[in-house]
């Protein structure tokens, strides 16, 4: 998230992935994005087969809408002990077809109508939780009931980075740890996303790399000694057009720390053009010291008659790069309407866009 409306691997054990599980586990939904441009124990057992395009009726209590695409049937959990494996998950041959909704996962309401107006279903769903409160296991089976990877942006509000660095949330972080670890459920999380900007209370002008990079290892140490093997680590500076002077190396944890490189980057009315423009300076910076995939962990497009062309420009560039894994669309009203269903042409182009058998791939067999 950037400033107004311009926000721009680890050692674990390696056991084969069969399937991903069903049931879930996350953090209590927080607050989503604050600043004005934004700053989401059984045998396994073979889910059914969904045809691609298939509708479904509703199902009873999951607030389904009929005509929505139908999410994958939910396998069984692992077997108690057998640690879960996200390697397959890491760099697939698909894309992810991500999107942040509105109140997700506290009600998945918003899903089946995103899904029908897009015409698939998310493979991602991105929420936002504080540095505190509980988890929320319904939540959270919710998404993996929807075929969906929860992304985890996980915020220290109310926590300095240099506390947690100095183990002042340790108990919090350890519960959180060993609780994903027993569920053993894949989790996409992020730690004080977009640390280079100066819109958010852990960011640049509040805390320094040193004091990031130190809370970043500790809490991922803590993870590792809990045995959570199901995190997929996302790193998400925000892209480094609002802050140009401000280098991302000194805030990189380091390769055993990170699995996805992520970037926060926003087409805006007045901000880059092009594909290029707005995400190619980060990247190219990025690339001189990390190789890890790149993941788009926020974008969207504001309202205007640049809308149709910046969709053009986002799918253009996901598909120019096979670095890039996937994104996630910020489908909220938050100081702006960023809904992509909110402009009839701008959703007939996102509609054909992703309509590609390249995005949204079933995460349970990934190829």
């Amino acid at each position: 998230m950037t400033a107004p409306l311009r926000r721009a691997g680890r050692l674990r054990p390696r056991l084969a992935l069969p399937l991903l599980t069903a049931a879930g586990l996350l953090l209590a939904t927080g607050c989503g994005p604050e600043d004005p441009g934004f700053a989401m124990q059984n045998e396994l057992a073979a889910p059914a087969a969904t045809a691609p395009g298939a509708t479904t009726a509703a199902a009873p209590g999951t607030g389904a809408a009929p005509g929505a695409p139908a999410a994958p049937a939910a396998p069984k959990a692992l077997p108690e002990g057998v640690p879960y494996d996200v390697t397959p998950l890491l760099k697939p041959g698909q894309k992810y077809l991500g999107a942040a909704l509105p109140n997700v996962p506290a009600t998945m309401d918003a899903l089946p109508a995103y899904s029908s107006a897009i015409g698939k279903q998310p493979n991602v769903l991105e929420f936002y939780s504080h540095w505190k409160g509980g988890f929320d296991t319904a939540g959270a089976r919710r998404i993996h009931d929807a075929g969906a990877l929860p992304f985890m942006a996980w915020e220290p509000h109310d926590r300095s980075l240099a506390s947690i660095a100095a183990g002042d949330t340790d108990d919090y972080v350890r519960g959180v740890a060993k609780s994903v670890a027993k569920f053993n459920l894949p989790i996409a999380i992020s730690i004080a996303h977009e640390m280079n900007g100066d819109w958010y209370p852990w960011g640049r002008q509040a805390a320094t790399p040193e004091d990031f990079v130190a809370a970043w290892r500790h809490v991922h140490d803590i993870f590792d000694q809990a045995g959570a093997t199901n995190v997929i680590w996302v790193w998400s500076p925000n892209i480094t057009d609002p802050a140009p002077n401000t280098r991302l190396a000194p805030y990189y944890p380091g390769d055993t720390y990170v699995d996805w490189a992520g970037m926060t980057g926003y087409f805006t009315k007045s901000g880059p053009k092009t594909f290029e423009a707005l995400y190619g300076p980060t990247m190219t910076e990025i690339r001189a010291f990390c190789k890890k995939p790149f993941f788009i962990s926020e974008t969207a497009s504001e309202q205007g008659k640049r809308q149709r062309a910046d969709i053009d420009q986002l799918f253009s560039g996901l598909e120019a790069h096979d670095d890039i894994v996937g994104f996630v669309w910020f489908n909220i009203v938050k100081r702006a309407d960023w809904r992509v269903e909110a402009v009839p042409d701008t959703l007939a182009a996102f509609k054909q866009r992703v309509s590609d058998p390249r995005y949204g791939f079933d995460i349970r067999n990934p190829r």
